[in-house]
């Protein structure tokens, strides 16, 4: 007897494997392989000391460099990750950020430019050489204020093990140097592997003292000592500055109401210690909590309404019969996601805010989803728990196009779905409420 498999589409989970590339080069693909070897033979020779331009990022030996009142602040990469210039894959430029030796290499070579890249560890002051060529992107014109502290006694506070998240949108002062929004958009902002047990500067490390569970919509002191107040770095500092302080918050949103519409929470110091509000579950920390968790890191740049993703199978179409227990190809075409970019799953789960490239486009990556139907007419909602098939579409899509091979399924009649994310595995956040689907389903 012929069996035949009908497919139709749904979402899942995130795979990690290296970047493959492959197929027919874009017309500026050879340029930005260029200039990304040609940004990190300059990184070479920079120092911590080496002059730069506000709002400008690079690398210093292995860690990610930004320039604040004209000197450069470091963030180290987590273990086993450096810092260098990439070539993005859908647009013209590069993007910096911490990713392996061989990742550097292999997407460098990926695009036809040739060369190697030297990286000295860095250092002390010394020489002053001519900086690297700044990311695109200027910074955010916000004047920075004083910090305000949280609830929580920055004492308490455990300190951070890892990298910092990206940079806070407000810009470089000499009261309080902070990294701009836009900068941190040209260049994937701080490491994108940083842990999540940093929420950002404005994390107050919550749930560390009883005093900070009750103030998620608590008060905060207008005044601040140490860390980012006496001019340090804004991305270690226990303190939320001034400047990010989102006054919209402290509204429930009731003063317009429509029927059915419930109050927001609110708060006074941008939710910093929310997690503090729910004692009973553990932080998210970069793992996948089975049982749930609060996760503290910030949700982080929210892209534009022109910049939203959307995808479409191109194959399999929409009720297509397809040969029981034979391979098949899946082909999903995407706009506006830089793809390539995903994060260890085990260990930065939801760990780090979202970053868009310099052209404004999410960098995550995509996945698709194979679930058993009982039959085409099916009413009843799918168990998410359990699929067919997952894989994490985790390579660059070669001319906007994302392909896998699926192993064969027996016969039954199936839907299919993408889930496209950010780099740290969550889903993609787009500027308005009302927009299409950013995924598609057959």
């Amino acid at each position: 007897m012929q069996y035949s498999v009908f497919v139709a589409l749904s979402l899942a989970l995130a795979a990690s494997a290296r970047p493959r590339f492959i197929g027919s080069r874009a017309e500026f693909t050879l340029q930005n392989g260029q200039t990304a070897l040609a940004q990190n033979q300059q990184f070479a020779s920079l120092t911590a000391s080496s002059p730069c331009t506000a709002g400008e990022n690079a690398c210093v030996g292995t860690q990610f460099a930004q320039c604040v009142d004209g000197h450069f602040v470091l963030f180290p990469c987590a273990g086993g990750l450096t810092c260098a210039a990439l070539p993005l894959v859908n647009s013209p430029g590069t993007s910096i950020t911490c990713t392996t030796a061989a990742d550097r290499d292999a997407r460098i070579a990926a695009t036809g430019a040739t060369g190697t890249v030297q990286r000295r560890a860095a250092g002390p002051p010394g020489a002053k050489p001519q900086a690297a060529p700044p990311a695109k992107g200027a910074p955010a014109k916000v004047p920075a204020k004083a910090p305000v502290p949280s609830k929580a006694a920055p004492k308490a506070a455990a300190p951070s093990k890892a990298a910092p998240a990206a940079p806070s949108k407000a810009a470089p002062s000499k009261a309080a140097p902070v990294a701009s929004s836009s900068a941190a958009a040209a260049s994937s902002a701080a490491p994108p592997a940083a842990s999540a047990s940093v929420a950002a500067a404005s994390s107050a490390a919550a749930a560390t003292t009883s005093t900070a569970a009750a103030t998620a919509t608590g008060t905060s002191s207008n005044s601040a000592s140490g860390g980012a107040a006496a001019g340090g770095d804004p991305q270690s500092s226990l303190t939320l500055l001034q400047s990010l302080l989102a006054e919209g918050l402290t509204q429930d949103g009731q003063a317009v109401q429509e029927a059915g519409q419930v109050p927001s929470q609110t708060s006074s110091n941008n939710f910093i210690n929310f997690c503090a509000t729910v004692p009973n579950l553990p932080i998210t920390d970069g793992k996948q909590v089975i049982g749930g968790s609060c996760n503290p890191a910030p949700m982080g740049v929210i892209a534009a309404k022109t910049n939203m993703p959307a995808a479409k199978f191109v194959k399999p179409a929409n009720l297509d019969t397809i040969p029981a227990n034979t391979n098949f190809t899946v082909s999903l075409k995407i706009n506006h996601l830089e793809t390539g970019h995903f994060v260890n799953a085990a260990t930065n789960y939801f760990a780090a805010p979202q970053v868009v490239n310099a052209a404004g486009d999410i960098q995550g990556h995509s996945h698709i989803v194979i679930e058993h139907l009982t039959d085409l007419k099916q009413t009843t909602p799918a168990d998410p728990v359990n699929f067919a098939y997952f894989k994490g579409l985790n390579e660059p899509a070669q001319n906007g196009v994302l392909s896998v091979t699926v192993p064969g399924l027996p016969a039954g009649v199936y839907r299919l779905a993408s889930i496209n994310t950010a780099a740290n595995h969550q889903p993609a956040l787009v500027a308005v409420a009302q927009h299409g689907s950013l995924d598609d389903m057959v």
